[in-house]
């Protein structure tokens, strides 16, 4: 398996913005290689896919703020475009794949298909939620999706996008034998609450977010003195996350410890993404914010987004409840947009520690979502999918319909 007519190994490309892309990308490597030992994977992308031995062009994941205002800027990112398709113009890869935040990859697959790559998308954004007009785009540079939630397959495939729902990266990454929160319990001065919080992955979320998590905590320890505090950074993150913390009494903070440190936690309050599944996977009950002023949320926010809840465990267990005749409901409290006074979230925070049974139910409900996506194997289904479409397109000697309309850059 890899070798082509002339004796040459396949080789993949790989694009990441992000400190979660980063790590997806890296279990990807690892399953490529196991389908696959002589693969050559390259890519721009962080720490876990090189250590996962991807050769690693531009880090764009301790850059992620910066690349992300790139878009708008335009300077820095279209100069890592035209590299690319530089790139490929001289080593041209048989597949590139773009893994998640699509305002980047979109772009990435754009200049990939104007050279005539074929693209496929692992962890498909997210347009049954917003911005559903880029749609058009994955039609035109996209060949395959690798959805990973399950009622993204039928919605892909209803706009014509060759989609396959693999299952959900996480629990690929997460620990084989690990151990659910604890059952909730009253607190004590001999047994404190023990709390998370999970500010961000990026440099700009944890500025939003850190500040007014760090009010909400001198208001939990006004109730609960003895409370113990527990912060899993990222690399990006974490020398931030030590300054802004500095001052807020004691403090626990460690680089990539969420899956260590999840199942002493009681409560946490934590920021909507892929992190309320994670905390999911545990059952720790929690509280789920996201920072934007209001000019940002008027201005553009509230006319992309088009759905009911924002987080996750939210998302999916409103569907699941809709497919059983069931009413909807939210099992997780949302502070989405988070503007205004902090005072709100506080008050609820300690309501919740005072709460056993409203905390149990929530770590049921959560650990009943978490059971309904956890089966690993997504890594490797998406780089069966990854091979098998390199190997189609060398057996045809062709590497798909190329898109038109493409400047001189190709971007």
């Amino acid at each position: 398996m890899g070798m082509d007519s002339a004796n040459k190994p396949l080789r993949v490309f790989i694009t990441v913005a992000d400190v979660s892309g980063d790590h997806h990308a890296a279990e990807l490597a690892k399953s490529l290689r196991e389908l696959d030992p002589s693969i050559i994977i390259e890519g721009h992308g962080g720490s876990a896919m090189r250590a996962a031995g991807v050769q690693i062009y531009h880090d764009t994941v301790a850059k992620a703020v910066m690349l992300v205002r790139a878009v708008v800027r335009g300077f820095e990112f279209w100069r890592l475009i035209r590299w690319t398709r530089r790139h490929y113009l001289q080593n041209r890869p048989d597949l590139h794949i773009c893994i998640d935040s699509s305002g980047i990859n979109l772009h990435f697959a754009k200049m990939a298909r104007s050279v005539g790559v074929p693209v496929l998308y692992y962890i498909a954004p997210q347009l049954w939620a917003s911005r559903e007009y880029r749609i058009k785009k994955v039609q035109r540079f996209v060949n395959r999706v690798a959805c990973i939630l399950p009622f993204e397959e039928p919605y892909y495939r209803g706009f014509g996008v060759d989609a396959t729902f693999v299952g959900h990266p996480l629990f690929d990454e997460l620990p084989k034998n690990r151990m659910a929160a604890p059952q909730p319990v009253e607190f004590t001065p001999q047994r404190p609450p023990v709390i998370g919080l999970m500010p961000g992955s990026r440099r700009a979320e944890v500025r939003a977010n850190f500040p007014h998590m760090l009010n909400v905590l001198k208001r939990i320890r006004e109730k609960y003195p003895g409370v113990v505090v527990e912060i899993p950074t990222t690399p990006p993150t974490h020398d931030l996350v030590q300054q802004l913390a500095a001052g807020h009494g004691p403090i626990r903070i460690e680089q990539n410890a969420l899956d260590a440190m999840a199942p002493r936690w009681d409560f946490c309050l934590a920021k909507s993404g892929t992190t309320t599944l994670h905390l999911a996977a545990y059952g720790v009950p929690m509280i789920v914010v996201y920072r934007v002023t209001k000019l940002a949320w008027h201005a553009v926010g509230r006319w992309f987004v088009k759905i009911p809840s924002f987080a996750l465990v939210n998302i999916l267990a409103e569907r699941a409840a809709t497919q059983q005749g069931k009413p909807p409901r939210r099992i997780v409290p949302e502070f989405m947009p988070w503007n205004g006074s902090d005072e709100p979230v506080a008050k609820l925070a300690i309501e919740m520690l005072q709460n056993v049974t409203r905390r149990l139910d929530q770590r049921n409900n959560l650990l009943k979502v978490a059971a309904s996506l956890d089966q690993p194997g997504a890594s490797l289904r998406t780089a069966q999918i990854a091979i098998d479409m390199m190997q189609q397109s060398r057996a045809a000697g062709v590497v798909g319909p190329v898109a038109k309309q493409f400047d001189s850059e190709g971007v």
